[in-house]
């Protein structure tokens, strides 16, 4: 394990001198937006730069640790790596929908349900085998758009709720329940938290062409069975989304109730 990481490190130094050139290059773009930035006082500066120093160090370390982990084939290094990705994308979508009850745990919950029955579906289809070099990047963006759909879900849930909360104190007066007070809002929240997948499936193609299809283009893969690919993860992530986004507003809207329903002051 030792000579094989030092040979990877060495790979790496042999390789800095090729793509040093061009990340600085791709920096300066950056650094531009920063000067001008700083210049019109937007206050974005330190931010750029801590994003731009956090995704160096991640992605590195990361590459190291996928390289590791596609050689050894383990599924507990696989269940592992899949286990902190959800972790993560639940913690930062529940830090989004601050002032809910057991924000965290819903987002918790909402992301691990939506990937592991859309991975869970792939695998039992046979999309693609259960190697560390196929599930993980798959999960990678399955997660991730759970993750955004469950944050974008739940805050625009919490945010109707208080909006309208003499339209839903006047329904439950009348004696609907919290599901049914709480309708329009819940239909609300759902068309948020999937706006973002069903735009990007109306356009792929037309105005950019997806991230795994350019992958795999780029690597001389057939623009063709390229295509398939990209089709197969498209319909994917948008499962994913709906699933996400359905989990994350059924258990949301709950916490705003007494099993008597009664509406909740959450803040």
């Amino acid at each position: 394990m030792c000579l094989l990481k030092a040979k990877k490190m060495i790979t790496l130094i042999e390789l800095m001198p090729l793509w040093l050139p061009r990340i600085l290059g791709a920096l300066a773009l950056v650094g531009f937006a920063v000067v001008i930035f700083y210049w019109q006082n937007v206050g974005l500066e330190f931010h750029m730069a801590v994003a731009v120093g956090r995704s160096f160090v991640q992605l590195l370390a990361i590459g190291f640790a996928l390289d590791l982990i596609f050689n050894s084939q383990s599924p507990l290094w696989i269940g592992l790596i899949l286990l902190i990705m959800m972790t993560v994308a639940g913690l930062t979508a529940g830090k989004r929908a601050d002032n809910i009850p057991g924000a965290t745990v819903i987002a918790l919950v909402s992301v691990a349900v939506s990937t592991l029955l859309t991975l869970g579906s792939l695998l039992m289809l046979q999309v693609f085998e259960f190697e560390a070099r196929f599930v993980i990047p798959v999960a990678g963006m399955i997660i991730g758009n759970a993750m955004i759909a469950t944050g974008l879900t739940m805050v625009r849930l919490r945010d109707d709720i208080y909006a309208f909360r003499q339209e839903i104190e006047t329904a439950l007066a009348l004696g609907a329940s919290s599901r049914i007070a709480v309708q329009r809002q819940l239909r609300a929240a759902l068309s948020t938290g999937m706006t973002p997948s069903i735009d990007s499936t109306k356009t792929v193609g037309l105005i950019a062409l997806p991230g795994a299809m350019t992958g795999m283009i780029l690597a001389g893969v057939s623009p063709l069975e390229a295509v398939q690919l990209q089709i197969v993860v498209m319909y994917m992530l948008m499962g994913a989304t709906a699933i996400s986004s359905l989990v994350a507003t059924f258990l949301t809207f709950r916490q705003f109730f007494t099993p008597v329903h009664q509406l909740k002051l959450l803040r």
